[in-house]
């Protein structure tokens, strides 16, 4: 192909155009012409259209015509070549055609040719691009002269028309004549022309100049100019050097604007007539200040986003002029009667920025905030002054013009400043805008803390100062007086409200907790929050403007100071707030709000008879409640009123409302609408959900078992919880503490189990421990975890840990339920309860069960693991011991560990399921502290001998595992106490000797406390015991009757829990060497008795509950202590046990006697909810919380419950967790002291535990931890001091409690 033909030439001039439009972003965004060049040659790099563009498709299409029979030729040469090889990359077939190619004759002629055609084709585009724009500039002209000539206005102050503008380089003495025409004096055409060449010139230059002090003057003075051609044109030049220049030149203009505008104010006066007249912001003098605060504002908005940047003083000054603008006094008085009111600069920023954006940006930085409150504080506090007045006289004038003040608020709703909509602003309307500017302002400056230093500031509207509490009242009052809307136009959000204003700075105060303390957390802000609810309690119609509206948001400001520990505290015991003008006594807070909340529910409030008592109110109002009563404390105050009883009733009657719903018939009219409907499922799910949140409490989960809708309350948390939804908004974590504390009790587990929870949280345990990833494993291979249990895991276990931590929760999902120890299992068949999980993981006994797990050693692993945490409960290990013999499953497979069976103890295989199971064996074969037995490590040691722990198959345990303890001796400490106990005689007698008592049992302790040596604390027991049960007033129970027939305690027979409990018990005794040859037969004969006497004492139930079906559920362990704090003697031990049962302290330390008794109420026996978990556990949480607030938020960050873990302490008497010693002092420190500390005891252990506790949070095992470790390190006597304080502090409401355990609940 040689030379291009016209027709071609004009074509490619075409495609080469087409390109060039399609990178013309790419291009005119380069900053210079190399990197344009740049773009173009490594554009097939970087544009995936490259080779669909027409140019490209023609070029190749050219090459491919002029070369094509040059490169066949080529290939054809080079294939026929002999010894052709292909050695290096630069010798390939392609390289070698491609390098003889670009040396041919016809390649030179191509380039040439297309060189030539190309630079001819580039000249004439060239040269069509200058004739274009030289029309085009041509153009432009005639459109200017003809707007010179019309006197063309321009009514938009934007800079939009600043921008596609050049800049020209101007001299200094060319500014000084600019300068100079620009004189007020000087004819308009020449100002004209002055500015427009001024337009033309960099501001950096304009500010730089000499004469621009002149330049100034006189821009300000044009700024004021009549002509709104010439105004104009110096707010464009200001537009034009706002977006385009430093801070250093806008800050020079900015002020140059405000000061011309605060002299324009200042000069003429405008006025605002009185009465419907406003103003008109078509009138010339209206609309040119209108477009300069337009100009100020904006700038305000943006500046915040490169002041940082630069010099502080800068930021300054562009902030002092900004409030030198602003505070610009009228001269009159708000409401005042005359004729006239000065028009202000702040009128104008209100309409323009009616939510003081501009403030709330200049507020959000520190650099910047802190200019303005000591600019504030300095010199223009007048702001503030003007903001809080403008605030008042609204509040003030809210009840004349209530009527007008809704029209007012609509218009402004609806408001849009432009000539084709809205011309016309009255008076009403910019007071309003004003007020509303205000509000946000203040409402900013209540968010720091230098802004509430401004505070209290002096009124004219008032004598006193006005303080922080003052003006939140003030909004408070605001709220409840803004009128509502008769409009019903729902395109409008009701955002420009004050109503919603007030709203937005309640919540933010509230959410805030220094802000909360200084604004909200006082007696005048909660006493306006509580004045309608108390006005409509007394029966009284309450000054309300829309009562459902403004009641729901004070129960939404409620909440949020009730979330908090100070605002729920205010709450409670703050008996100052109210005062019962009935009665003649003040009410806490608490008190008031759910007493409104019962009559809310009860519909018994008469002034709320005409439909305004919603559910959404009634939903609200309770939720306040429920931010008090799922804590300790709030329901501590809040239980008398039965709250939990009236919302049941509520929910009870909801759902006979949806069950009367008719199904509906083709054909028949709809009596209730889907709409209804839907709201009556939506009342039904909140009321639920209020309900749920009772179970936040030991004792809250007592009231809700009582009202009967545990189980629905259960299934509606377990379908949030598979959402992984939110308990509430106020609620940090999610419902991980309410299911531990839920599976604490039987009937919550059995609600668990019904749900379908605990099946839930197995099959996604098995998905993720058996299936995994198989489907992905070739591309994404799954890390081999180094953990026992790993991480994609832990949160399951952690679960399940939550789940069976309690024994009466192992009972209720496993009790009388055999393993199914099938002959073959599925490899698809997955687990669906605790009962097959113990199956599968735990006691894998056979090849089939092996076989049938995917990962068996990381699988028989994690079921190891749990099984070792459910063995740390005694209760839990002898059910799994009795069912399913678990230690003989854990022997076999150790057996099968054997290198050499034949040797019989020979050698070990050592690995990770061995040692596991030896741990699990001693542990549940050595009972005893920390000093009292010695549990093996699951971990291999580094060394020669990474195991030294002796491996067994077979029973007695290696005496490595068991210290030899020493037998104890009595000391001086045992003399003091034994002198004082046999100095009293006729102890029955006399009044004071339990006074005495406890005394010297203090004294005896802190000075030393080891006084457990021979019969000392078994006398001690003994004469304490039978002092009380002599004295009427201390006896609480009736005394004991009980004549045991021999021939009937020979037929009674032991359950297998229990004969496997009493010989754990002698194995402890004589490893303590405290018990005889005959001691199985006196234990064995002690636990009958009690059997039979505690028999005479329980109620017949019925019930579904594994734990009411036969007699008490686990082991006697607290007799069992006694028997050994006896040293064996089963007589004496009989003795104590029958004078204990008439004290209350039995109800607590010894919870056999109070299953099932006949001194509980029919209802909380039938419960399965022990005292010593509605009441003790339910303290404990409470004392943690006031004294130990950092275990407590562990607590609850970990989804574990420390009511949980006292459970399973006190239910064993501390045995595994405390040494002997502590155990005893544990009882005679509750006998002798009171029952209360028990408590007392927990919380001090916790104490005890609180840097292990912080620890295991952080590494997410807490539940494990205080579960497999013991208590190391405690000692009673080193925390007696401790707990008389507590004893001083709460012994009036926890003892008062513990009294009530024979009494109905409330």
């Amino acid at each position: 192909m040689s030379q291009f033909s016209a027709v071609e030439e004009a074509e490619l001039q075409s495609l080469l155009r087409q390109l060039l439009k399609s990178i013309e972003e790419r291009i005119s965004g380069a900053p210079s012409i190399e990197c344009a060049e740049e773009i173009l040659l490594h554009l097939e790099e970087t544009d995936k259209n490259f080779h669909n563009y027409a140019f490209v498709k023609y070029l190749r299409l050219y090459v491919e015509n002029s070369l094509g029979a040059v490169i066949e030729e080529e290939t054809e040469s080079c294939a026929r070549r002999e010894g052709h090889s292909v050695g290096s990359s630069q010798d390939t077939l392609v390289h070698a055609v491609t390098r003889k190619t670009r040396e041919s004759g016809e390649y030179k002629q191509m380039m040439q040719t297309l060189k030539n055609t190309m630079m001819v084709v580039v000249e004439s585009l060239i040269n069509k691009f200058e004739e274009d724009q030289l029309r085009k500039d041509e153009m432009n002209r005639e459109i200017h002269h003809e707007q010179l000539n019309s006197h063309y206005h321009d009514n938009c102050s934007d800079s939009d028309s600043s921008f596609n503008q050049s800049y020209a380089f101007i001299k200094q003495e060319q500014l000084q004549v600019l300068a100079e025409k620009l004189d007020p004096s000087r004819p308009k055409e020449v100002r004209w022309e002055a500015l427009q060449m001024l337009g033309c010139a960099p501001p950096s230059d304009v500010l730089s100049c000499e004469s621009w002090s002149t330049l100034r003057r006189n821009l300000s003075a044009t700024l004021a100019d009549p002509n709104p051609d010439l105004s104009d044109k110096v707010l464009r030049f200001f537009a034009k050097t706002f977006s385009s220049s430093t801070l250093n030149v806008t800050r020079e203009i900015y002020t140059t604007l405000a000061k011309s505008l605060e002299s324009e104010f200042l000069s003429h006066k405008l006025k605002l007539p009185a009465g419907s007249g406003g103003i008109d912001v078509t009138r010339q003098d209206i609309a040119r200040l209108l477009k300069q605060m337009r100009l100020i504002n904006d700038f305000q908005k943006e500046v915040t986003a490169f002041w940082i940047r630069h010099p502080e003083k800068y930021m300054e000054e562009i902030i002092e002029s900004t409030f030198s603008l602003l505070s610009l006094p009228s001269g009159q008085a708000l409401g005042s009667q005359g004729p006239e009111r000065a028009l202000e600069p702040m009128h104008l920023m209100a309409l323009l920025d009616i939510k003081a954006t501009w403030f709330k940006k200049w507020m959000h930085g520190y650099y910047s905030r802190t200019v303005v409150f000591r600019l504030l504080e300095s010199r223009y506090k007048y702001l503030i002054v003007a903001a809080l007045e403008q605030c008042l006289w609204h509040y003030e004038s809210l009840d004349t013009v209530s009527d007008e003040t809704a029209d007012v608020i609509h218009s402004i709703e609806h408001q849009h400043i432009s000539i084709a909509q809205r011309t016309v602003y009255s008076t009403k309307e910019l007071d309003y805008a004003h007020f509303l500017h205000s509000l946000c302002v203040l409402g900013r400056l209540l968010m720091y803390t230098s802004g509430r230093k401004l505070f209290p500031i002096k009124v004219q509207q008032r004598k006193d100062p006005v303080n922080l509490s003052d003006l939140v009242v003030i909004l408070i009052n605001i709220m409840y007086q803004h009128p509502k809307s008769p409009y019903s136009d729902s395109s409008h959000a009701d955002t420009l409200s004050p109503t919603s204003l007030v709203m937005d700075v309640l919540r933010t105060l509230a959410d805030r907790t220094e802000c909360a303390v200084e604004c909200l957390y006082q007696t005048p802000v909660i006493e306006a929050l509580l004045a309608p609810i108390f006005t409509l309690l007394s029966g009284k119609q309450a000054k309300l403007s829309s009562t459902e509206t403004t009641l729901t948001h004070i129960a939404d400001i409620l909440a949020r100071i009730a979330t908090t520990d100070r605002g729920l505290s205010l709450f409670l015991y703050e008996r100052n707030l109210v005062l019962d003008e009935g009665e003649g006594s003040s009410l806490s807070a608490a008190c008031v709000i759910v007493q409104f909340t019962q009559k809310l529910l009860a519909k018994e409030l008469p002034v709320l008879q005409g439909g305004e008592s919603t559910p959404g109110m009634s939903t609200a109002f309770i939720f306040v409640c429920r931010q008090m009563y799922n804590t300790c404390e709030g329901l501590q105050v809040l239980r008398p009123y039965g709250l939990h009883q009236v919302i049941a009733a509520a929910w009870k009657k909801t759902i006979s409302l949806s069950e009367r719903v008719p199904t509906p018939v083709p054909g028949a009219v709809p009596g209730t609408s889907s709409q209804e409907l839907n709201d009556i499922a939506v009342w039904e799910e909140a009321l639920l959900d209020n309900l749920l949140n009772f179970a936040a409490t030991p004792k809250g989960l007592l009231l809700l078992q009582q009202t009967g809708a545990l189980n629905e309350c259960v299934s509606y948390m377990f379908s949030r919880f598979t959402k992984k939804l939110q308990v509430s908004r106020c609620e940090k974590f999610g419902y991980g503490v309410m299911v531990t504390q839920v599976a604490s009790t039987a009937p919550g587990v059995l609600a668990l189990h019904s749900s379908g929870f605990v099946q839930a949280i197995v099959v996604e345990l098995w998905s993720v421990l058996e299936c995994g990833r198989e489907d992905v494993r070739v591309v994404h291979p799954k890390p081999t975890s180094m953990e026992p249990i790993d991480r994609s895991c832990l949160k399951l276990f952690l679960s399940l840990v939550n789940l069976v931590s309690s024994s009466h929760a192992v009972g209720e999902l496993l009790g009388c339920q055999p393993l199914p120890n099938k002959s073959e299992y599925n490899l698809r068949e997955i687990p669906t309860s605790i009962t097959d999980l113990i199956d599968r993981l735990i006691a894998v006994n056979s090849d089939v069960k092996i076989h049938s797990l995917f990962n068996y050693e990381q699988s028989h692993t994690f079921g190891l693991r749990l099984l070792n945490v459910m063995c740390c409960n005694l209760d839990s290990f002898l059910l799994l011991e009795s069912q399913y013999n678990i230690s003989d499953t854990l022997m076999q497979c150790q057996k099968d560990n054997i290198i050499d069976p034949s040797a019989g103890e020979g050698d070990f295989i050592i690995d990770g399921l061995s040692v596991e199971r030896n741990h699990i064996l001693v542990r549940i074969s050595a009972i005893g502290g920390p000093s009292e037995r010695r549990l093996p490590p699951r971990a291999l040691q580094k060394g020669s001998e990474p195991y030294p722990w002796p491996l067994f198959s077979s029973y007695p345990l290696p005496k490595s595992y068991i210290p030899d303890l020493p037998k104890i001796t009595q000391s001086q400490s045992d003399s003091a106490i034994s002198v004082f106990l046999t100095s009293w005689k006729d102890v029955e007698k006399d009044g004071t000797w339990m006074d005495t008592c406890r005394k010297e049992y203090c004294k005896a302790m802190n000075t030393k406390s080891n006084i457990v040596s021979g019969n000392v604390v078994a006398d001690l027991l003994e004469q304490v015991v039978l002092h009380l049960s002599t004295l009427p007033s201390k006896r609480f129970f009736p005394p004991a009757d009980y004549k045991a027939m021999e021939s009937g305690l020979k037929t009674r027979s032991l359950s297998c829990v229990d004969q496997l409990g009493i010989q754990a018990s002698l194995r402890y005794g004589r490893s303590l060497k405290l018990l005889r040859e005959r001691s199985e037969q006196d234990l064995t004969l002690l636990m009958k008795h009690c059997q039979e006497f505690l028999c005479q004492q329980r109620a017949k139930l019925k019930s579904t509950l594994y734990s009411l079906q036969e007699d008490y559920p686990g082991h006697d362990w607290f007799a069992s202590t006694v028997f050994l704090i006896m040293a064996g003697d089963m007589e004496r031990a009989l003795h104590l046990l029958l004078h204990l049962s008439t004290l209350l302290t039995s109800a607590f330390l010894w919870p056999a006697r109070i299953h099932k008794s006949v001194h509980l109420p029919l209802e909380i026996a039938q419960s399965g909810i022990y005292p010593v978990y509605s009441c003790t556990a339910h303290y404990v949480d409470m004392l943690l919380k006031a004294e130990v607030p950092l275990v407590f938020s562990a607590f609850r960050m970990s989804g574990f419950t420390s009511s949980q873990m006292c459970l399973q302490w006190l239910g064993q008497c501390f045995w595994n967790y405390l040494d002997w010693p502590e155990i005893c002092y544990y009882v005679s420190t509750c006998v002798v002291m009171g029952p209360d500390y028990q408590v007392y005891m927990c919380v001090s252990v916790l104490k005890h535990l609180q840097q292990d506790i912080l620890q295991h949070t952080h590494t997410q095992d807490l539940q494990v931890f205080l579960k497999e470790e013991p208590i190391t390190g405690f000692k009673v006597s080193n925390y007696l001091d401790y707990m008389e304080s507590l004893e001083h502090s709460y012994r009036t409401v926890v003892l008062t409690d513990m009294k009530n355990v024979s009494q109905r609940i409330h």
